[in-house]
């Protein structure tokens, strides 16, 4: 701890000594030289973020401060982006003092690294208002929603009735599941829903899987630890390669349900690869697995996709 903190202390009075020397002998600012230099995605648009959240320069801490209020508004939409950054990348470009003609690929390079880097923030924030919401049983739109789930995970097989034992099939503890959303609230019934809706035939066989007579698991409960866990690598920030690395994608609310539906259907194969010898190991091979997604996402070239083989067991 004693030699992260003396680093710490030692960059932050070296680095602008640094930049002053990079920018004397490249004749290019910190922006430019990873807006030129880094591989687009993760890396470059971390690093564009390291950058902007180092800065002292005042009018680019000021630019900071006005995107993140613009984040906390709810107000950072594609729609929204010229109005929002045109005149931010126009500080930047000023204050760095750019030639557009000299460098005309810095723009556009640098408006991406912005949408992703904000639309990361807006993400964090519309997915903890989802997680906020209660289950609620008297509430038309979410029984309607988990209605769905049972009749898109078990087609053609009606419920007894809305509180009944049948819930255990598709993994839930009880016979209401309204119980298991506590924890991470309405986002595990629409993660699951999702799940079972864009990735029907994925959903149905990962469902199958965990009602192996001898390798079986709570499908539903695994699915809300997975919530769980999606939702916090989201929020301190280890989901960013995931997300940046998405290039026909910004960061929003179906990528992070994809996210999910990758650790899902990833989870279930590492269970199956483990053959545990009961429920109990649950914890043991979670933590494994969470681990090795943690190593994954730890590099910024990685690319998450989901592999659709479709196996017997």
């Amino acid at each position: 701890m004693v030699v992260i903190n003396l680093f710490s202390i030692l960059q932050w009075y070296l680095r602008p000594f640094i930049k002053w020397f990079l920018r004397k002998t490249t004749k290019l600012c910190e922006l430019q030289r990873i807006c030129y230099g880094d591989r687009v995605g993760a890396e470059r648009t971390c690093n564009v973020e390291n950058s902007l959240m180092l800065s002292r320069t005042r009018d680019i801490r000021e630019v900071v401060s006005y995107l993140d209020s613009v984040v906390a508004e709810g107000n950072f939409i594609p729609t929204n982006f010229c109005s929002i950054l045109d005149p931010a990348i126009g500080i930047v470009v000023r204050v760095k003092k750019i030639n557009l003609k000299l460098h005309g690929p810095f723009v556009p390079s640098f408006r991406r690294c912005l949408e992703q880097i904000w639309s990361y923030r807006q993400l964090i924030d519309e997915v903890e208002a989802v997680r906020q919401i209660e289950f609620d049983s008297n509430n038309a739109e979410h029984e309607h929603k988990l209605l769905t789930l049972w009749n898109l995970l078990m087609p053609g097989t009606p419920l007894e009735s809305r509180v009944s034992k049948d819930w255990q099939i598709i993994g839930f503890q009880g016979d209401d599941p309204k119980t298991d959303f506590r924890g991470m609230g309405l986002l595990g019934l629409e993660n699951l829903l999702f799940f079972a809706t864009e990735y029907p035939q994925a959903s149905s066989h990962v469902l199958s899987h965990s009602l192996h007579p001898k390798y079986g698991y709570t499908f539903a409960i695994v699915g809300i630890n997975l919530t769980s866990m999606a939702y916090y690598l989201l929020k301190e920030g280890s989901a960013k390669s995931y997300m940046f690395n998405a290039r026909n994608y910004l960061p929003c609310i179906d990528l992070f349900h994809k996210f999910y539906c990758y650790l899902f259907y990833e989870f279930d194969k590492m269970w199956l690869e483990s053959k545990p010898e009961n429920i109990m190991e649950f914890p043991i091979i979670f933590k494994k697995f969470e681990m090795a997604i943690r190593s994954e996402l730890g590099d910024p070239a990685s690319v998450f996709r989901i592999n659709l083989e479709v196996d017997t067991i």
